[in-house]
């Protein structure tokens, strides 16, 4: 096997369609164990991240308990340790219980977590996340952030637009989102702190991390599958068209198209966040936020961005293998790989997830790609039953 961190694009294997990559990196997933394992456990979704590829996932931190401190942070790791069949690495939360008053004790877990993030929840306070950023800063840790103005907010859940408009629902205006962008990026500018986006999804986040980028500000920014496959006009009354932030606009989408093209976003990540088939069944207005998408997400990018032309696959493993490792030190191993076939169609079908969260706006699309083996550390952790 050839030195797999070498390879920039696929290594085709033999004339049947059979690629091999190295392993795909996901900084931002919900595993939801502790305290939510009815959702999904350490053990289904690290196999459901077997199974689309990744050799290595970030977990975020809004558990029960929060990890928001030494003692939380091990009880999440030693579930981690027992049952991943993966790498799998936490997240620290910024605030106490993620209630965005109270920093947690950022040094005492710095050595412990790959980055801080209180997702799901936006620091609303000022003075609290400008002196998180000075901590972290301190520490060379990444502040990873998760940015909503609540204030904003008004019982929105799906994009304030047409589609809001016409069927007379509650909307999200994309303000909520880029206004407090805009303030991390000052406060990054003055901190130092480097600094992660968490799951863009507007045209002005695009350009402000884009001016950002210009002025030298340490910041890198990610968005999922998607916000770049789907717009607010192909939303349907289903929980599973429901994720915060909510598909936006064709402009938007097309704003983040160009983002991935241009540098201006360096990673795809896929906000992995299943829930129990009765929480996504209350239609637009009352299911839970979130979709899973770990399982789904190279076969989408590679049949509607690269088979297209819209980005080269290098660009994609760019977006999917390098820069979410080489922004969150993480590492790639020799024999950390995963082996596809490009040529084979299949269609989306939740039955067929790993995942306990079965909730995808997917479900039905045609694509190309199935995974046939994934490999972390020379040991396979999923192989495609015959």
């Amino acid at each position: 096997m050839k030195d797999l961190r070498k390879i920039r694009t696929p290594e085709r294997i033999d004339e049947a369609g059979t690629v091999c990559f190295p392993g795909f990196c996901d900084v931002h997933v919900h595993l939801r164990e502790p305290g939510f394992s009815y959702k999904e456990t350490i053990r289904s979704g690290s196999e459901a991240a077997a199974h689309g590829g990744y050799t290595a996932v970030c977990a975020m931190p809004n558990l029960n308990p929060v990890a928001d401190s030494p003692a939380h942070l091990k009880e999440e790791q030693d579930i981690i340790d027992r049952d991943a069949v993966i790498s799998v690495l936490p997240y620290a939360a910024i605030t106490v219980n993620e209630d965005g008053k109270e920093i947690t004790d950022l040094e005492a877990m710095a050595e412990n977590c790959v980055a801080f993030s209180d997702d799901g929840h936006g620091v609303q306070s000022d003075e609290v996340m400008e002196e998180a950023m000075i901590r972290a800063r301190k520490l060379g840790k990444i502040i990873t952030a998760h940015c909503e103005d609540n204030s904003l907010l008004f019982g929105g859940y799906i994009h304030d637009g047409e589609y809001a408009k016409e069927h007379g629902h509650k909307g999200i205006c994309s303000r909520s989102e880029w206004g407090q962008i805009e303030r991390d990026l000052r406060l990054a500018e003055k901190t130092g702190c480097k600094y992660h986006v968490c799951h863009i999804s507007t045209k002005e986040s695009v350009e402000l991390i884009r001016a950002a980028k210009a002025r030298g500000v340490d910041v890198t920014c990610e968005t999922a599958p998607h916000y770049l496959l789907l717009d607010d006009s192909c939303l349907q009354e289903e929980g599973r068209f429901k994720m915060n932030p909510p598909l936006r606009s064709k402009e938007d989408r097309e704003a983040l198209i160009r983002g991935i093209q241009d540098g201006t976003i360096d990673v795809i990540a896929t906000d992995h966040a299943p829930h129990s088939e009765e929480e996504k069944s209350r239609g637009l207005a009352k299911s839970a936020f979130g979709i899973t998408g770990i399982e789904t997400a190279f076969p989408l990018l590679y049949t509607y961005l690269v088979k297209p032309g819209v980005i080269s696959m290098e660009r994609l493993m760019e977006l999917i293998v390098y820069k979410p490792r080489e922004r969150f030190d993480i590492p790639l191993g020799e024999e950390d790989y995963t082996i596809w076939n490009l040529e084979e169609e299949t269609v989306i079908d939740p039955d067929t997830f790993l995942s306990k969260g079965k909730a995808t706006p997917f479900a039905g699309w045609k694509v190309s790609g199935v995974c046939m083996e994934t490999v972390k550390n020379g040991k396979t952790v999923y192989r495609r039953e015959k």
